[in-house]
């Protein structure tokens, strides 16, 4: 159903991601809005691993109530506000998924609605 794509002739991923995946026709499609590191009890972590993993945790979430899980992730886009984040945020997905991972694009952006988010992440997920 899926066919993960890391061609030959660019240059290996930077991190843990493909190139890109396919999905095959006639999957199922879930799209994910961007998830910030929030709990439902209104907490946020202080530090951008615990935002990253309540950001998957809702993304996980959200999957469950279509039947879906984390390895039904074919897209991650993720965006934090400082270069001190990227790699606790990185650290934590690459432990949540497995080989061959999503596709994945992490951005450094300005900020966020609340001054004490440092995470978001939106997923596309098929199956």
């Amino acid at each position: 159903m899926l066919d993960h794509l890391v061609p030959a002739g660019v240059r290996p991923p930077f991190s843990r991601y493909s190139h890109g995946v396919a999905v095959a026709a006639g999957a199922r499609l879930v799209f994910c809005s961007g998830q910030l590191g929030i709990g439902a009890d209104e907490v946020v972590p202080p530090d951008a691993a615990g935002q990253a993993r309540l950001c998957f945790a809702s993304i996980e979430a959200i999957l469950a109530e279509a039947g879906m899980g984390l390895g039904n992730v074919v897209r991650i886009n993720a965006y934090v506000t400082g270069r001190e984040h990227l790699a606790p945020y990185m650290e934590v997905r690459n432990a949540l998924f497995g080989d061959p991972p999503p596709a994945s694009t992490l951005m450094i952006v300005s900020g966020f609605a609340r001054p004490e988010f440092h995470v978001e992440v939106e997923a596309i997920a098929a199956g």
